[in-house]
């Protein structure tokens, strides 16, 4: 299998590929409160190993690149829980800019963002709107765990999607870091549930941060993950990207 790792390759490597108009996957996760029995680091894990699998399942078939993963986002609402870093809008636009041009600057041409961090979500849509207009060339993004939502509820027991800190993100890191879970405290991680795609939609709320929402730092439940259903977690949502990428379709009119 090719290696798919921009920083594990050399600066020739990386030119030829962007001479074959290799897609580059920018990983963008989040460092952050993920309850009492997960780290920090859960979405910039997850959204690099979602991003590696893609690659990997394609790498045979179409040359495509994953460039390093950004650990940082806008997680303001993680905040009072302790243990997280957050960038302003502003800031997060001009890390993403720079690191967007950066890759075009390699030769590169088709960058696709890979986003692991629900409160990403509103921010990346007007960011890579933006740097679309900015850059002169379409960026693509795409929320790893929202591709093959069916999917997803169809895997889990005790919830319909992704929440946080929960059955989907702990079943996922048990399945790449099981050192980094501590199953002595799953018994406390669980907490109210919460739909990430009704929450996006625009009516009539305002800001609220999660120490309001959960007393644990979890949102949904914990308690039934398995490494079983984090690899099919991770396999359904890498290979739903990976279908996508090879049609073509962030760069479709």
């Amino acid at each position: 299998m090719r290696e798919v790792e921009w920083n594990r390759l050399g600066a020739p490597e990386l030119t030829a590929l962007a001479k074959k108009d290799a897609v580059v996957l920018l990983p963008v996760g989040s460092t952050e409160q993920h309850g009492p029995h997960l780290p920090t680091g859960v979405d910039q894990f997850l959204a690099q190993e979602v991003s590696l699998r893609s690659a990997r399942i394609l790498s045979d078939r179409m040359p495509i690149i994953v460039a390093p993963t950004v650990w940082c986002g806008l997680a303001d609402h993680h905040v009072p829980f302790g243990g997280t870093f957050s960038l302003t809008l502003l800031t997060y636009h001009a890390l993403l800019r720079d690191l967007c041009r950066s890759i075009l600057n390699a030769g590169f041409s088709k960058i696709v963002v890979v986003n692991g961090h629900a409160g990403n979500i509103a921010g990346l849509s007007s960011i890579t709107a933006d740097l679309t207009r900015e850059l002169g060339v379409s960026i693509g993004t795409v929320t790893y765990f929202m591709v093959d939502s069916k999917a997803v509820e169809e895997i889990l027991e005790d919830q319909k999607g992704l929440m946080h800190a929960c059955e989907a993100e702990t079943s996922m890191m048990m399945a790449i870091t099981p050192e980094l879970v501590q199953s002595s405290r799953l018994g406390e991680a669980h907490g109210s549930s919460f739909d990430v795609a009704a929450n996006l939609i625009p009516t009539l709320k305002s800001f609220v941060t999660f120490d309001k929402l959960t007393p644990s730092g979890v949102l949904g439940d914990a308690r039934r993950s398995t490494v079983e259903k984090g690899e099919k977690l991770l396999a359904a949502c890498a290979t739903e990207i990976a279908r996508r990428l090879e049609n073509g379709e962030p760069w479709k009119k």
